[in-house]
């Protein structure tokens, strides 16, 4: 895996506590740091929720400090002897600035929802924009995802396309590293009426599936992988799989998407409707 540290979108909401929880489990498997950062946005209207709960008015210093000073006392108090945790201040829109930070990060760790810069993160546009356009995979942390899943396998979502198999290289060094299973699944929607000699059937797509396995069964010996081609929503089929994962790893667009899509329509989902973390892969 990449040796950079783990960035964390952290303003201290629950679901920021989660996401940083996560990104320590992960540190300690992978012998890496913990960087978390509180994005501070500027807002020109009243009713913003600062940092301790209530309503700030823009400019506000006060607010300003007391978010440095949760954020550096969070990393404080996460630091260990054998975790080292940091926590910055950052000024900005909290996509652009999360996506500039996130190209000296091997990995991007967000909770669904948040206070003050991250108000509405993952449940509009910036989530998608996040997902989108960070140089380093990132990973999703929902609060509500159902806790269950921590002993469960890495599931990875794979269409043949080249964000699926980045995403399958993700997801089989996740499944190695933390000793599990790692179940490959393919959805497969075969043709209305009778079927062209030239399509694919189930046993032709098993077939390419297990193609794109061989190089990663040979440097994993030891990894147990599973294969499964379901007919059926590759949404719905994720959604589903994600009950029973500790994650799901998917690309950042498939073979459905729209030309020049950066975040597909299956993944947009998975950040919605999943009941463990979500990863989304793309090209650094």
């Amino acid at each position: 895996m990449n040796g950079a540290k783990i960035l964390v979108g952290y303003d201290g909401s629950p679901d920021a506590v989660r996401a940083q929880e996560w990104a320590r489990a992960e540190a300690a498997r992978s012998g890496r740091s913990v960087h978390l950062a509180y994005i501070f946005e500027w807002l020109t209207m009243a009713g913003w929720t600062g940092p301790g709960g209530g309503p700030s008015i823009w400019p506000d210093d006060a607010a300003r400090r007391q978010a440095e000073k949760l954020v550096r006392q969070a990393a404080a108090d996460a630091t260990s002897p054998e975790l080292t945790v940091t926590g910055e201040l950052y000024e900005g829109p909290p996509a652009l600035v999360l996506q500039e930070l996130s190209a000296r990060a091997g990995l991007l760790v967000l909770g669904s929802r948040g206070l003050g810069g991250f108000a509405g993160l993952l449940v509009g546009s910036t989530a998608g924009s996040v997902a989108a356009h960070a140089h380093c995979p990132v990973v999703v942390v929902r609060r509500d995802a159902d806790r269950r899943g921590q002993t469960g396998h890495v599931t990875v979502g794979v269409d043949g396309s080249e964000p699926s198999l980045l995403a399958l290289g993700f997801a089989v060094e996740q499944a190695a590293a933390r000793k599990v299973t790692l179940h490959v699944l393919r959805a497969w929607r075969p043709s209305p009426g009778p079927r062209p000699p030239s399509a694919p059937d189930a046993q032709a797509v098993h077939a390419e599936l297990e193609e794109a396995l061989a190089q990663w069964r040979r440097a994993f010996p030891d990894l147990q992988i599973t294969v499964e081609v379901a007919k059926g929503n590759p949404t719905e089929l994720l959604v589903t799989a994600s009950r029973n994962a500790q994650l799901v790893v998917v690309g950042s667009r498939g073979r459905g998407g729209l030309a020049g899509m950066l975040l597909g329509s299956v993944s947009q989902q998975l950040l919605h409707h999943a009941h463990s973390p979500v990863a989304v892969v793309r090209e650094r």
